[in-house]
């Protein structure tokens, strides 16, 4: 199992985690009974790195993870996120960062969890209306108390990144990163890795789009966010299927899948993937990739498709 260090403050991570947002949220439907199974063989494994927030469900998918935490809460690094508000509704109520949300949030999140600490603490999307400073402030607060372990950012830029660092270390920035959505190689990961943060990134198999597994709009279900996402077009899936066609080609020739091909590319870059599931073959799948290496033959044609560009902005 590949270890990765997030930050100068020794939070240490499989290199495969698991994104458990679809497991409530997103991608239509799901079984409890089958999520919580995958939760239990991920632990099994040693996948241990879970991630979640607030927003998910909303609230619904922290309540999953305290039923798979039963038992076995040391064994895993959690992480959650606090900032996109949202109602019981499923309401989309803007983004927050003010100290007493920070705080009220987390407090929150610990109840719906069944736990008195969090590993790690993000902001999942940065408040414009609130500085940074007072973000970062109140998280630094809950560090102090014993509620949060270590802090993060997802999503934010290279300045908020260096301003919040001044405040209180920060161990992790998560953003989108696959071999479909590269902005952040320009100026967030040289910043980061200036700063010592470390890396996690969502999504890392295009939606599951790299995975091949989506030919058409008609292969998502009714209530699958994507299908109100611009790169899941009719026009932007059959322009940047050659992307997934090539994937596909590399994993016929080295014996291993598309999605643990794109997973091995991404984890190529020093850094923590979590991509999500809700099937125990598909988890085992992904925890297998970290022991896959791509061959320069293969890395070099797959840089020239990507420099071509991906059709569709990411949001």
């Amino acid at each position: 199992m590949k270890m990765v260090k997030l930050g100068s403050e020794g939070l240490r991570v499989p290199a495969i985690g698991l994104g458990c947002m679809g497991m409530s949220d997103f991608y239509g439907s799901s079984s409890e009974a089958q999520n919580l199974s995958v939760l239990h063989r991920a632990a099994d494994i040693g996948c241990t790195f879970w991630d979640t927030s607030d927003m998910y469900g909303p609230f619904t998918n922290e309540i999953l993870l305290s039923k798979a935490l039963k038992g076995r809460r040391d064994q895993i690094t959690l992480a959650t996120k606090f900032g996109v508000s949202r109602g019981e509704d499923g309401s989309w109520q803007g983004i927050k960062g003010s100290a007493d949300y920070v705080k009220a949030s987390c407090d929150a999140s610990l109840k719906r969890l069944g736990t008195d600490y969090i590993d790690l603490y993000y902001q999942h999307r940065v408040d414009p209306e609130t500085p940074i400073e007072e973000t970062v402030g109140a998280m630094a607060e809950l560090v102090k108390a014993g509620k949060v372990r270590y802090i993060g950012l997802s999503e934010a830029d290279p300045e908020t990144i260096a301003h919040a660092h001044e405040v209180h270390p920060v161990s992790a920035l998560q953003t989108e990163y696959s071999l479909w959505s590269r902005d952040v190689e320009a100026d967030i990961l040289p910043t980061i890795r200036r700063l010592d943060i470390g890396f996690v990134a969502y999504s890392p198999l295009g939606r599951g789009f790299l995975s091949g597994a989506i030919r058409s709009r008609s292969d998502l279900e009714s209530g699958d966010w994507r299908l109100e996402n611009p790169r899941f077009t009719e026009e932007a899936i059959a322009r940047n299927s050659r992307l997934a066609d090539f994937v596909a080609e590399v994993a016929e020739e080295i014996k291993v899948t598309p999605a643990q091909v794109a997973l091995a590319w991404v984890l190529s870059r020093d850094v923590t993937a979590i991509p999500g599931t809700r099937r125990i073959e598909r988890l085992e799948e992904n925890w297998a990739s970290q022991d896959i290496t791509l061959r320069t033959e293969h890395l070099d044609p797959l840089e020239s498709l990507i420099n071509q560009g991906v059709v569709g902005d990411r949001y």
